[in-house]
């Protein structure tokens, strides 16, 4: 192991198995007091089952983790934590009924006595979150807060712990420009306290901005363990996938058609008077920071949410409000953020998602056509390129491309001609963000119109032929694609914040 009399962990030759799957094989990485060491490739490389054997939530089959020298036996995740370890999943682990503060000191609450220190916790908790540069309330009850603020919770819950190892899985995936600037400032702190620090990501921008090193995952193996300082974006991306990616961001030139979906007014609970639309053949993305109202338009729109006046037209048809069932069979799909909540029921079968957005096309007499559902599904299966050995498995077992895939296939079989996709490549790797956008522009290229909302600027440039830009819940500009930067975009989302 490369200077090990410096390192903090060891995972040696560490390997583990599922039934039918190798998840890890032979695999030694080390940390170091004071270091950020990314971890990086591509779903089911492996990188989340070593962070479980780290945590103590898996057991490895065959290798030793090492504490300081001295080997770890039998781990838990009581142990884990008590050993100074903190984990900071993408997938939020938070109680939403129980307030900020309750959620920060869970499992280790300051006492009065035999009671909380409800004050006590609120006070500790209030400074953790200034640390932070979060502004909210301790008393808040964790449901009321949005997305990105609840990571950030997350952040000071693993702060309270005085932990001397982090693991930070995705910590960026939903937070603002600002806030992420913020996290990557904690970072900074943490490194000169000597804590080590190991950091996943698919944003490999980051990598590069607060990495010391960074070893690459494929296929449950290590490939390489590097300096960031001696490695190039290009070599990453190469070894994550195990292939050369020539164009991450492809956009094939089609004409663009008639206005299939058009918002005029809409105006609802954290937005006002929003227009905007799509036309056959054209990706339109709409950015801005977290909190500009992106999302809620969209939901809105598509009558998730209720809105307070404004109207939604489907090929020039006026929709009716706030009823998504009658968008979809006007042929509107929705693949919302959270696909996981929202997009998918996990204890489902792949085949059974695929089809439960359709069953009425399906199966026009109420008669269940189980064979015809299957030739259905095995189709967009293989021409999706989902990765799986039976159309039954179930969604959980997926990776979160592969998830992804199976909601734009469940929306493919309604036979949808207008896909809004809320933060389309969230969580996914280098390659099946590659392999999404190719689908993206297949759907426009056959005629189809997406409407994307994203919060990376690179996936908004890259994939949009034109470019609303949101802020404090109205539209602040509309750029075509020549003239969409990373400055203008920039400029517009905070053209309405305060000086």
């Amino acid at each position: 192991m490369e200077d090990a009399a410096r390192s903090l962990l060891e995972f040696r030759h560490i390997s583990k198995s599922f039934p039918g799957v190798k998840a890890l094989e032979d695999v030694s990485i080390d940390l170091r007091a004071g270091e950020v060491h990314a971890i990086v490739g591509e779903n089911g490389a492996g990188k989340s089952t070593l962070m479980k054997i780290l945590s103590g939530a898996y057991q490895a089959d065959e290798g030793q983790l090492m504490l300081e020298g001295t080997p770890v036996q039998k781990n838990n995740p009581k142990m884990s934590e008590q050993l100074g370890i903190a984990m900071i999943y993408q997938e939020l682990n938070v109680t939403s009924e129980l307030s900020v503060a309750n959620n920060v000191f869970l499992g280790h609450e300051p006492q009065r006595g035999i009671f909380i220190n409800k004050k006590e916790m609120e006070r500790r908790t209030a400074e953790l979150l200034d640390s932070i540069g979060v502004n909210v309330p301790p008393y808040t009850l964790m449901k009321n807060l949005s997305i990105a603020q609840q990571q950030m919770i997350e952040i000071a819950k693993a702060l309270s712990k005085n932990a001397k190892i982090i693991v930070f899985d995705e910590p960026t995936s939903s937070l603002t420009e600002t806030e992420v600037k913020e996290l990557f400032r904690i970072i900074s702190d943490l490194k000169k306290k000597n804590v080590g620090m190991f950091y996943i990501s698919h944003r490999l921008d980051e990598i590069f901005e607060i990495g010391d090193r960074v070893t690459i995952m494929r296929d449950g193996k290590k490939i390489s363990t590097s300096l960031i300082a001696d490695i190039t974006m290009e070599k990453i991306v190469e070894g994550i996938a195990g292939r050369r990616i020539e164009n991450i961001y492809p956009r094939t030139p089609c004409a663009k058609g008639d206005v299939f979906f058009e918002i005029k007014n809409l105006s609802g609970d954290r937005f006002e008077d929003v227009s905007l639309n799509v036309r056959s053949g054209e990706i339109v993305g709409i950015a801005g920071l977290v909190g500009s109202g992106r999302s809620e338009v969209v939901k809105a729109a598509f009558g998730v949410d209720p809105c307070r006046s404004g109207e939604v037209f489907v090929k020039g048809e006026k929709a009716p409000g706030n009823n998504p069932q009658k968008l979809s069979r006007m042929g509107i799909a929705f693949l919302p953020e959270d696909r996981k909540r929202e997009g998918l029921a996990l204890a489902l079968s792949i085949r059974e998602n695929s089809v439960i957005s359709a069953l009425r096309r399906l199966n026009p007499l109420g008669v269940v056509r189980r064979r015809q559902e299957h030739v259905t599904v095995r189709k967009y299966v293989q021409d999706l390129e989902i990765s799986t050995p039976t159309i039954e498995k179930l969604t959980k077992f997926l990776s979160g491309g592969t998830q992804q895939k199976v909601v734009i296939a469940k929306w493919l079989i309604t036979q949808a001609h207008t896909f809004i996709f809320d933060e389309p490549t969230r969580g996914i790797d280098i390659g099946s963000k590659s392999s999404i956008y190719g689908l993206m522009d297949e759907l426009v290229a056959q005629g189809a119109a997406i409407i994307m909302i994203s919060s990376e600027l690179p996936e908004v440039l890259g994939m949009s032929d034109r470019v609303y830009v949101m802020a404090q819940g109205r539209i602040a500009g509309e750029l075509d694609r020549k003239d969409a930067t990373q400055q203008s975009v920039i400029q517009l989302a905070f053209s309405q914040k305060g000086e």
